[in-house]
């Protein structure tokens, strides 16, 4: 039998160390500290792996990752799953290109935030062509239906979004690309806190920041889809979804119904 050019399916003992090594890149990077941040990945189109709730994530190991539907209902695992999952929901339910999400807290990233610097407009050219524009959400209450609810405006048209007061949010089709993409955020804001502490910084101007959203669709660089009708109305939406009413449970369980 000739063999296969298709990639080897991971399993789940590899998935979880998988994950747990990105925690521990996190950590070891200053992304996050203490009980900070969480991540997750599908593991198939009903279950999802995810950080537990309370851990400090920069010393986790595989056999403390959870297994939860996609409301974030615990399936296996002798923790409590991320008390944050609502936004992990959110994302599935929306982007079925999103294999992994990451949402950590980077210094510099929040900081300019705070500031009131924007990450949006295209100032380095290898940024603007892996992630493209990264927008800021408005704060939310941590834990919150608030929180998913600040998201959903930006999830259909960004890989990557700043949580204001808060930290960033990173999606990718596997758990390394999303974790590329939260390290390409924080390097940037580097840069641009660095140049900003020198002089003006200006964003590239609209022709040549268009030439490199084409350039990075002949290179086949992946782009958020184009944003159709949203399928997340929030939790007083009455929905046939299934996806919709996934994420409407978790909401009830943030609201304690």
């Amino acid at each position: 039998m000739a063999p296969s050019n298709q990639p080897r399916q991971l399993r789940e003992s590899e998935l979880r160390e998988r994950l747990a090594l990105i925690c521990q890149r996190l950590y070891q990077k200053d992304l996050i500290a203490a009980g900070d941040g969480n991540v997750s990945l599908r593991l198939d189109e009903e279950r999802v792996l995810v950080t537990p709730s309370g851990f400090h994530k920069g010393f986790i190991r595989p056999e403390d990752l959870i297994i939860t539907d996609l409301a974030g209902r615990k399936l296996r695992g002798s923790h409590q799953p991320s008390s944050e999952f609502a936004m992990h929901a959110l994302i599935y339910a929306e982007r079925s290109d999103v294999r992994a999400v990451v949402h950590a807290h980077p210094p510099l990233t929040v900081a300019l935030a705070l500031a009131g610097v924007s990450l949006t407009d295209c100032v380095l050219s290898e940024t603007c062509l892996l992630l493209g524009p990264v927008p800021t959400a408005p704060y939310s209450t941590p834990t919150t239906s608030e929180v998913p609810e600040s998201l959903r405006p930006y999830v259909r048209s960004a890989n990557a979004i700043i949580m204001h007061r808060h930290g960033a949010l990173t999606m990718g089709r596997t758990i390394d690309e999303a974790w590329q993409r939260m390290e390409a955020v924080e390097h940037s804001a580097k840069i641009i806190h660095a140049a900003r502490a020198i002089g003006e910084v200006r964003p590239l101007p609209p022709p040549e920041a268009s030439k490199l959203e084409q350039l990075a669709s002949q290179l086949g660089i992946p782009r958020p889809p184009e944003p159709p009708p949203q399928t997340w109305h929030g939790p007083n939406h009455d929905s046939s979804m299934s996806e919709s009413e996934l994420v409407e449970a978790v909401l009830r369980k943030l609201r304690g119904g």
